[in-house]
């Protein structure tokens, strides 16, 4: 009998940036700058080690509580339009990504994508990374009451793929966070460096295979926990 380790995933689920856009230094900017506006001064060096959770749990590590309940959705808010209005043009998607996806498909696996950021934004991030027409279901902050490192969703992407066991699933990303939230969903994960954390970082939070990108797990694929 296959160990849990060695099991074929049945479907693939990904996380968006730092996994598959280069776009984790953006993220972190546009933090910035909206922390800026409305009087929060922080370094881009923490808010980056922050990217990959979604504003409700990044947004306490340099506000208060009673900040938050004050004018933090607003600041969320603008947040997002700093995004788009300075960095959006700046974001490109990793090397190998739709080929990555191609294999997957061609492989007979399902494909989902379970990212923090909105709906909105998860639609332009789709045609960045020039994987549309490959995607079998997708979650985004709007469908999960908290954001990594909580499970809520990749446990919302288990249950748009059907409610299959977990065991036959296996997540992809680029932080802890994502490791983490996979683990208490009962899902195993594989890590990528290219969102710049380390590989000991990575294996330390629980991801049982480390690449360095999309290219590199696609160049691996067959010895890889994917096949």
């Amino acid at each position: 009998m296959l160990s849990r380790q060695n099991t074929a995933p049945q479907a693939v689920i990904f996380d968006v940036d730092g996994t598959l856009l280069d776009s984790v230094d953006m993220h972190a900017m546009s933090w910035v700058d909206a922390f800026h506006d409305y009087g929060h001064q922080v370094r881009f060096e923490e808010v980056r080690r922050q990217i990959g959770k979604g504003g409700d749990q990044l947004m306490p590590v340099f506000m208060t509580a009673e900040e938050i309940d004050k004018y933090g959705e607003a600041l969320e808010a603008h947040r997002g339009i700093v995004l788009k209005e300075r960095y959006l043009p700046l974001i490109t998607p990793f090397r190998g990504v739709r080929a990555l996806f191609e294999r997957l498909r061609a492989d007979g696996k399902q494909i989902a994508l379970a990212s923090s950021a909105r709906e909105d934004e998860l639609a332009i991030y789709r045609k960045i990374a020039n994987i549309e027409g490959l995607i079998d279901v997708e979650t985004s902050s709007d469908d999960a009451k908290r954001s990594k490192p909580y499970p809520d969703i990749f446990q919302a992407t288990l249950e748009r793929l059907g409610g299959g066991s977990p065991d036959r699933m296996i997540a992809v990303g680029d932080t802890p966070y994502d490791a983490e939230a996979a683990a208490k969903a009962g899902m195993r994960t594989i890590g990528l460096l290219c969102g710049g954390w380390s590989a000991e970082d990575l294996k330390r939070s629980g991801c049982i295979a480390v690449y360095k990108d999309p290219a590199e797990l696609l160049a691996l694929y067959a010895a890889s926990p994917l096949a």
